[in-house]
């Protein structure tokens, strides 16, 4: 791949990742140097070992002649460029809390406002037969919820089959991943670990985390300075697990779905 200006990359030895800012020829080979969000710049040797929308590529120098390849966005998606966005449809996506709030908007942001979906918390799965009445959901006006630690005999899976079956699949899709809490699908490469620590019933499953890892965590403060620092080292979807990439591009697509009276 032509290590074009502007091409997001990923030195995968050292983790850095940037954009491309200038290719040059020293010694005899070809250097490209890579900035990141911050500014700051890093030059490597051209050639493999690097990812570009999380998969390998072998970089070679740019043709004058090349024309820039399409920006994505943090989802993988091509990017369209400057565009104001969608005036927002009548259906929703509902996630728990802040903080799966946070991630979808980092990783699927301009998606959603170029699709005009809004998402909505509902500060826990319990409070979601509620919102559901005050919604009134039908097929015009979709709902989509992502739950977390959705797994069998749960009892968020009993909460998604009742929601399910009162107000019919057409209208409400509850979708969920398998873990405890959205801080498991980023992938614990991204803060040097090679899994999520274990913890123990009965210990409130951020805190005993923080206190694994040594982080400060006697606080609620402690915990969003935490998340902040987690969410920071996401950059794409290349940095989240499978199991929540999947379950948020189908509940987009769940709440697109065009009004019967505009088909």
């Amino acid at each position: 791949m032509p290590a074009a200006h502007d091409l997001v990359v990923e030195e995968v030895t050292t983790g850095w990742v940037g954009a491309v800012v200038g290719v040059e020829k020293s010694g005899g080979m070809h250097i490209v140097t890579l900035e990141d969000r911050q500014g700051r710049t890093r030059s490597f040797r051209l050639g493999p070992g690097f990812w570009v929308d999380g998969r390998p590529v072998t970089l070679v120098p740019p043709q004058t002649s090349a024309r820039r390849p399409p920006q994505r966005t943090a989802s993988g998606s091509t990017m369209l460029g400057a565009q104001r966005a969608r005036v927002a449809r009548p259906s929703r996506i509902w996630v728990e809390g802040r903080h799966d709030a946070e991630l979808v908007e980092r990783v699927w942001g301009a998606d959603l406002r170029h699709e005009g979906i809004v998402v909505e918390m509902l500060d826990g799965v319990d409070h979601l037969h509620d919102r559901l009445n005050e919604f009134s959901p039908t097929t015009d006006s979709r709902v989509g919820v992502l739950v977390d630690h959705l797994v069998p005999r749960s009892k968020e899976s009993r909460i998604a089959e009742s929601v399910t079956q009162e107000w019919g699949q057409d209208a409400v899709l509850v979708l969920g991943h398998p873990y405890v809490d959205v801080w498991q699908a980023v992938r614990p490469q991204r803060l040097g670990l090679e899994a999520w620590p274990v913890i123990e019933r009965g210990v409130e499953w951020k805190r005993g985390i923080l206190a694994e890892l040594g982080w400060p965590h006697n606080s609620q403060a402690d915990v969003a300075a935490a998340w902040q620092r987690i969410l920071g080292t996401v950059r794409s979807y290349t940095d989240l697990e499978p199991s929540l990439l999947g379950r948020v591009e189908e509940l987009i697509d769940f709440v697109t779905v065009e009004p019967l009276e505009g088909r």
